[in-house]
């Protein structure tokens, strides 16, 4: 049994803190001055991108040597790797333009300056048999054919090697239509000469101007495109792979770096994969310098004693024989066909021309001298010289027998059987064409020899920089591996 407590004091009254529960903060009401915001439950931080945790975990790895040393093998793998890709491609552009130029571009500007010859000299046969009347020989006779089938043969070639559509392909075109209807013209000079009509003369005339103002400027300038191409692969051929040699002495720096910095830290001075690496780059630097070095020299020569010579040779053959075929019209014409030279003079069209293809002859075969670099070469050149100073000799006989009114005399100095221009004319043409040979080989000789400087090249870049990058790798791996 409980009793009321004795006396008239009161009983003590609870504090506040003891009768007001805690009562936690509700959401969207202010929170009590002097605390914090609560945060609410369902609040989640923010997701990171796998590129930045990936960067945040190499940003920690590097701060420890084994970070470090992947680092700078990756680092160093990659750039010997980079070295031998970019050595390749630049190496095998090279070498492909190097193998354009001997295989490619020079034979078909030789090819395109042969049916040039071949048109001229099949111009010179016709005159001569058109000369000789119903005496033309069977050697004549085969001389002209062949060289028309020369001609076809060679714009079949060349329109096989042309880009459907382009300027070569339009005036290959227009050289096989052109061909047909010169020979039409020369068959029918031919049969009229035989009838003794001189209506013959008339086609022959129609048939050289046919030649000389059609048929000759088209085949030039097929043959100056062809010179532009071969150009164009000497161009390529020839520069220095400079992105490649500065790679490669980028990676050589960098394994240099990389092995100093080892030997500061372990003072170790060899590390044998490293030692590979900095080797097989150092071969691939050498290789390629060496090698580009070598090639361009030969290619350059090439191209100026063989490329020039070639193209100096054929003008002045060419101008010879123009000058064999205006000689023969001279004869032909018998003054029918004139040119003002001044206001008060008037000379033989054709003996005109035949003077301007002379001095060319003569400019020609000086040149082809000077740039002639051995006794082989300067030979036929001098002998050929010798040639034309008699045929010039034996020409003004000619003219002289031929304006005293001696026709036949003139035309046994220039077809005859003995003494006449036409044996100097075949002097020079066979002179020429001896030195052509002669530059010919001496131009596949120096374009092979710079060809073959890179030969090989590109793939063992490609090889040496594997196993460049391998040896980096493990070179590092060995030290990673001490961390173990």
């Amino acid at each position: 049994m409980t009793h009321p407590p004795r006396g008239s004091t009161a009983p003590p009254r609870p504090t506040a803190a003891a009768t007001t529960p805690a009562v936690p903060p509700q959401s969207g009401s202010p929170a009590p001055p002097g605390r914090p915001p609560a945060t609410a439950p369902d609040a989640m931080p923010a997701r990171r991108t796998a590129w930045a945790e990936g960067v945040d975990r190499l940003r920690v790895a590097a701060t420890t040597e084994p970070g470090r040393l992947r680092v700078i093998g990756a680092v160093l793998a990659l750039l010997v790797v980079a070295f031998g890709a970019v050595t390749a491609w630049q190496t095998t552009e090279r070498s492909a333009a190097a193998d354009d130029v001997l295989h490619s571009s020079q034979p078909l500007s030789a090819g395109a300056a042969d049916i040039y010859r071949s048109l001229a000299d099949a111009n010179t046969a016709a005159s001569s048999g058109f000369l000789a009347g119903g005496q033309e020989t069977a050697a004549s006779r085969d001389l002209y054919e062949k060289d028309i089938r020369t001609a076809a043969q060679g714009l079949i070639t060349a329109a096989a090697s042309s880009d459907p559509g382009s300027p070569s392909a339009h005036t290959i075109t227009r050289l096989n239509q052109l061909l047909p209807e010169y020979k039409g013209l020369v068959e029918r000079a031919r049969a009229n000469n035989r009838l003794g009509y001189p209506l013959g003369g008339a086609y022959l005339r129609y048939a050289n101007e046919k030649m000389q103002g059609e048929m000759l400027p088209a085949a030039k300038d097929l043959y100056e495109r062809e010179n532009e191409r071969l150009d164009a692969d000497y161009a390529d051929a020839k520069p220095y792979p400079w992105a490649a040699i500065g790679l490669g002495v980028l990676v050589l720096a960098g394994l240099a770096w990389a092995q100093h910095r080892q030997y500061r830290h372990t003072n170790r001075v060899l590390n044998q994969g490293m030692v590979a690496a900095t080797t097989a780059s150092a071969v691939v630097l050498l290789w390629l310098v060496v090698g580009h070095t070598v090639a361009r020299a030969e290619l350059n020569a090439s191209y100026d004693h063989g490329v020039r010579s070639l193209n100096v040779l054929h003008d002045a053959r060419i101008a010879s024989l123009n000058a064999r075929g205006n000689e023969n019209l001279t004869l032909v014409s018998r003054g029918a066909e004139t040119k003002k030279v001044s206001a008060t003079e008037v000379v033989d069209r054709y003996d005109y021309d035949f003077q301007q293809d002379m001095k060319t002859l003569t400019k020609g075969l000086a040149l082809a001298a000077d740039l002639a670099d051995d006794k082989a070469g300067e030979a036929p050149v001098t002998a050929a010289t010798g040639n034309m100073k008699v045929w010039k000799a034996r020409h003004l006989e000619a003219r002289k027998a031929d304006d005293d009114g001696n026709y036949q005399g003139a035309l046994d100095k220039v077809i005859g059987a003995k003494g006449a221009t036409g044996e100097c004319f075949d002097g020079v043409d066979t002179n020429l064409a001896l030195a052509l040979t002669h530059e010919e080989d001496e131009f596949k000789r120096a374009a092979g020899d710079g060809l073959g400087a890179m030969t090989g090249l590109p793939a063992g870049a490609a090889a040496l920089a594997v196993l460049a990058a391998a040896g980096a790798l493990l070179g590092i791996g060995r030290r990673l591996s001490e961390y173990r």
